[in-house]
């Protein structure tokens, strides 16, 4: 009689772990390329959300107006002159028209500051209206946040000497009735948070029309009128 012909346990038992090895080596190559994908997509998420921060502050740096937000009303013992730019390491405050998605009725008192958030340090957006303004109304809305995850945050400043000279940076702005001719932003995140911040640098653009009286003779009305003169001429 002719035996039947088949497979042995052992070649049986040779057969599937052969094939285990062989979907194991499958799922790992295909999780690991789902995992680069992945890590491609957050670090293009992350770039353009670094990119939309830097544009974004620096624009509005760009736009700033020598507007005062605080004015002297002539009676101060000591002299204090009206503010129209607010610097430090930290924080700066300044004048300036905002996107319309984010506000409305002409120019804007917008402060951007480092602060301790809930993913580390980042930097946020307030703005007020100019208009009656007062340091509260900074606290109507809430903070925008605009980057986090930072380790270390600095402004700069530079501005002009009585020649007209540029003058070395300094991280505190002391003539507070005028803008600095330019505002740096240094940025250094945390490891492997973001890819590296791109040291900014905004030169203030001025108005020639509206810097005329800087030093409070400056008001919100007379700054928009003479706004909307020059623009009719323009036009």
């Amino acid at each position: 009689m002719s035996k039947n012909k088949g497979f042995t346990l052992v070649e049986l038992l040779l057969a599937i772990t052969l094939l285990s090895i062989l979907l194991a080596l499958a799922y790992g190559g295909l999780h690991a390329a789902t995992r680069a994908t992945d890590r491609g997509q957050d670090v293009l998420e992350e770039s353009g959300r670094l990119r939309m921060a830097h544009q974004f502050v620096r624009k509005q740096l760009n736009q700033a107006i020598p507007l005062a937000f605080n004015q002297n009303d002539g009676n101060d013992p000591n002299g204090q002159e009206s503010e129209v730019f607010l610097g430090g390491p930290q924080s700066i405050r300044y004048v300036g028209p905002m996107p319309g998605y984010l506000g409305f009725g002409g120019p804007q008192v917008q402060q951007l500051s480092i602060v301790q958030g809930e993913e580390g340090m980042e930097l946020v957006l307030e703005h007020a209206l100019v208009q009656g303004f007062e340091e509260a109304s900074l606290l109507e809305r809430d903070p925008i946040g605009l980057i986090d995850h930072i380790e270390f945050a600095e402004f700069s400043f530079q501005g002009r000497d009585e020649n007209g000279d540029l003058q070395a940076w300094v991280n505190t702005w002391e003539d507070t009735s005028t803008l600095p001719v330019a505002i740096s932003l240094d940025i250094k995140f945390e490891e492997g948070a973001y890819a590296e911040w791109p040291w900014l640098v905004a030169a203030v653009k001025i108005d020639p029309s509206v810097a005329e009286g800087v030093n409070g003779d400056v008001t919100y009305q007379s700054a928009i009128k003479q706004m909307i003169e020059r623009k009719k001429k323009r036009n």
